[in-house]
């Protein structure tokens, strides 16, 4: 899938992606919290873009220092300076800060390098990690997304609600 929100197809896509995770939660009447780096608070506006979801969206935490990490969301500082800010452990502690802060039954969380500079060998522009779960699963994963700094934040965004997406319904059989 092509993970670029630029294009008219993967707009609808998204709004399909939203449209499902909003019924999910409603229909269950549970909540999602977003912690987000990279993204600025991206998560969130597409999520209050759907009519309704004040049902079930509650909180959005944009935490792109590291001190915002450690002070908002308990992100334990060893794990930042062994880690990096951009690693699958970092974002594994921010979502269940999220979760936790929101009280919220589901989370995601995100963080990366967007770019154009602060890349590494090791992280290069465009490496995104995420954090998906729920108070008994945590699921995490690293992309590397190609194009300029909004290419890279909003394939993480389209990727991010995909994946949420997929958990839940994981959770269903």
């Amino acid at each position: 899938m092509n993970y670029n929100l630029y294009m008219t197809e993967t707009t609808t896509d998204l709004y399909s992606l939203l449209e499902y995770l909003g019924n999910f939660l409603s229909e269950r009447n549970q909540t999602i919290s977003t912690a987000e780096s990279c993204t600025g608070g991206w998560l969130g506006k597409e999520i209050t873009g759907i009519p309704g979801s004040s049902k079930w969206f509650g909180t959005g935490l944009i935490t792109y220092s590291n001190s915002a990490k450690v002070k908002i969301l308990g992100v334990n500082k060893e794990t930042l300076l062994k880690e990096g800010a951009v690693s699958e452990s970092v974002v594994r502690e921010m979502v269940i800060g999220a979760m936790q802060l929101g009280k919220a039954e589901y989370g995601i969380a995100i963080s990366g390098v967007a770019g154009p500079g602060g890349g590494s060998k090791e992280r290069p522009v465009g490496t995104v990690c995420f954090a998906l779960g729920s108070s008994k699963k945590i699921i995490t994963s690293t992309m590397h997304f190609e194009g300029e700094r909004d290419d890279v934040r909003n394939q993480s965004i389209l990727y991010a609600f995909t994946e949420i997406n997929n958990f839940l319904k994981t959770l269903q059989n």
